[in-house]
């Protein structure tokens, strides 16, 4: 966990944002918007292109977090293609997603230490049992 924050501040420091749109387009990884059913988002690499692919009928918040959460993957696991992210998949125990979820947290409240529960899951599309966690500092 100390490993991910650390990261993320480094990111974020080198960077000066936390969106992860912006942090993606810096560093050469390409967002596309698709149609892609139930699925949120996944991460995937294809030679030496990064990719991060997101669901265009999400809410435009929950997107946020959702690419929070597949940037992760390609800071944390760049040459692992990642199962796609389902809605019923956000609490997966995998050690991966389990990362990525962390990442995406911390990434999200990486430049504001006053958001509360309530913004963290308006604004920022987390889901609601992730935002819990981190404010019991799990």
């Amino acid at each position: 966990m100390e490993l991910i924050k650390r990261k993320v501040e480094l990111l974020v420091s080198k960077y000066d944002t936390n969106c992860p749109f912006k942090l993606a387009k810096l560093l050469g990884i390409k967002v596309e918007f698709e149609y892609l059913g139930k699925i949120l988002g996944y991460y995937n690499k294809n030679f030496r292109c990064q990719l991060i692919h997101l669901n265009e009928n999400t809410e435009e918040h929950k997107q946020f977090f959702v690419c929070s959460h597949e940037l992760g993957h390609a800071i944390l696991h760049p040459d692992e293609n990642t199962p796609f992210l389902k809605k019923h998949t956000l609490f997966s125990t995998s050690k991966i997603e389990t990362e990525a979820n962390n990442f995406a947290l911390e990434l999200i409240f990486s430049k504001n230490d006053c958001i509360t529960i309530e913004d963290a899951i308006n604004k920022y599309g987390v889901p609601k049992q992730l935002a819990l966690l981190k404010s019991l500092g799990r």
